[in-house]
């Protein structure tokens, strides 16, 4: 029997989970029903498989550490390939690429089974089943797709239409509630998951044949790319040439090797604040609630606090979400609204919709806690043993005061230590690095003053996570 690639696809930004999603720290990497994010319950569901081989991984270049982050907590760093997106292109293009490294280094009747990183799948064994049944269907040569069993007229997802068989009838946009009833109705429609079943030969195949310029512009991006472990890096030209469509459109819904395999394994792709709702545990009341919260008359909620005490009295069906730097209020049926908000948001130019209050780096992170037309206050933690760029400044100076751990920071040609309660300031035009050399985490209060404040004013001239300047 031949070996199953996982692929798995990570990227996108989950608008509709917004404040807790943000652009640059999308929902795969949010815990949300259990102690794992979505992206490390996805790998763990598959890892350990008979026949399963190590994953490949394909992200945008703006996720890549805190991915290679939240793989290194599972302890698979050595065994999980990471293909970086330089821009977002949607599903063909990005599983195209997968496919096209994979080719290299497996045989072509190994079947790829491509996993969205930010799917719950609650029957294991249900899953299990139907992966059975689609890699033997895709090593007859078929394009295998997983289709759910609906049990409710959902208008949020595609449906599949099924005939005789494993075979396809048809692909079918989302639709309005009376024709999902009359789906339900059917019997033979399901549910497009978006989970994907296929040989490297087959899908190679039906790509040129269907979507030629995406594939031969991602194989060039390949080609054209560099292994900078655990990352390859996709080259940037050919890929921003290349078409942005999802792989429904440009495959899956023109070729006539596509089957499908019907699958009841309590699937939910978490899309809204509402499906989150649908598949958490509840308490007497249907209130769905995490963190410090406080309820009074409150029914059929979600309620989330992630940073103070949120009170809620005589309320029914809201959702409430709060964060350091947002707080959103709506009906639980207006769940699907938020991406509106978040659309205006981003329109506004404010970064609420890009940006956390904390945010992670491949040594650590930063918390803002206030800024000012001229100054600004970050808390920054760098890790044991991490260190950040070699970098100047044209119009900010920063003053460092080290709260916890002992900073070791190069000024130009100095290189010195800067102890807990003591400081340093750093002048505008001046290189500078702080690293980490001890074992605990370092932590230190920076005061930035200048004309301009902004992440772009960084000149890099050494960064040992390959960042530009």
């Amino acid at each position: 029997m031949s070996h199953i690639l996982p692929v798995i696809i990570a990227g996108g930004t989950g608008t509709r989970l917004w404040p807790l999603s943000r652009e640059l720290y999308p929902k795969q990497l949010l815990n949300l029903t259990e102690d794992v994010s979505l992206l490390q319950a996805t790998i763990k569901r598959i890892i350990d498989l008979p026949d399963m081989l190590p994953p490949l991984i394909v992200v945008g270049e703006e996720h890549r550490f805190l991915t290679q982050n939240q793989i290194a907590e599972l302890g698979l760093t050595d065994e999980i390939t990471i293909i970086l997106e330089p821009v977002g292109r949607d599903t063909a293009p990005a599983i195209c690429a997968a496919a096209v490294c994979a080719r290299a280094r497996h045989e072509e009747d190994t079947v790829i089974l491509v996993l969205p990183a930010d799917h719950l799948i609650s029957k294991q064994q249900e899953f299990l089943q139907g992966l059975e049944q689609a890699k033997e269907l895709a090593a007859a040569g078929y394009l295998v797709t997983f289709g759910i069993t609906p049990h409710s007229p959902e208008t949020g997802y595609g449906y599949i239409q099924k005939g005789d068989g494993n075979t396809v009838l048809s692909f079918v946009e989302k639709p309005d509630k009376k024709t999902a009833e009359q789906y339900l109705t059917a019997g033979n429609y399901y549910w497009n998951s978006g989970i994907f079943a296929f040989s490297i030969r087959t899908f190679l195949t039906e790509v040129r044949k269907h979507a030629p310029q995406i594939c031969a512009t991602m194989e060039e991006s390949v080609d054209k790319g560099r292994v900078d472990v655990p990352f390859y890096r996709l080259e940037p030209l050919s890929m921003e040439a290349c078409a942005c469509e999802s792989i429904d459109y440009a495959l899956m819904e023109k070729s006539d090797r596509v089957a499908v395999v019907p699958v009841d394994m309590d699937w939910n792709d978490i899309g809204s604040w509402q499906a989150l709702w649908d598949v958490s545990a509840k308490d007497t009341d249907g209130n769905v609630v995490q963190g410090d919260v406080v309820l009074e008359d409150v029914h059929n909620s979600l309620i989330r606090a992630e940073n103070r005490l949120v009170a809620g009295v005589g309320l029914e069906g809201t959702l409430v979400v709060e964060t350091a730097d947002a707080i959103l209020v709506a009906p639980l049926a207006k769940a699907q609204d938020v991406k509106k908000i978040v659309k205006r948001i981003k329109a506004d130019k404010k970064e609420e919709y890009r940006l956390h209050k904390t945010v992670y780096r491949p040594w650590g992170s930063y918390t803002v806690l206030e800024k000012q037309p001229r100054y600004q206050i970050k808390r920054i933690t760098v890790n044991p043993g991490a260190k950040l760029s070699l970098q100047m400044h044209h119009h900010r100076s920063e003053h460092w005061v080290v709260v916890k751990g002992t900073a070791k920071v190069t000024c130009d040609d100095k290189v010195f230590l800067v102890h807990e309660n003591e400081s340093t300031y750093i002048s505008a035009g001046h290189k500078h690095r702080l690293e980490n050399d001890g074992v605990i985490p370092l932590e230190l209060i920076e005061v930035q003053n200048g004309s301009y404040l902004g992440e772009d004013d960084i000149v890099r001239y050494d960064d040992v996570y390959g960042r530009g300047s």
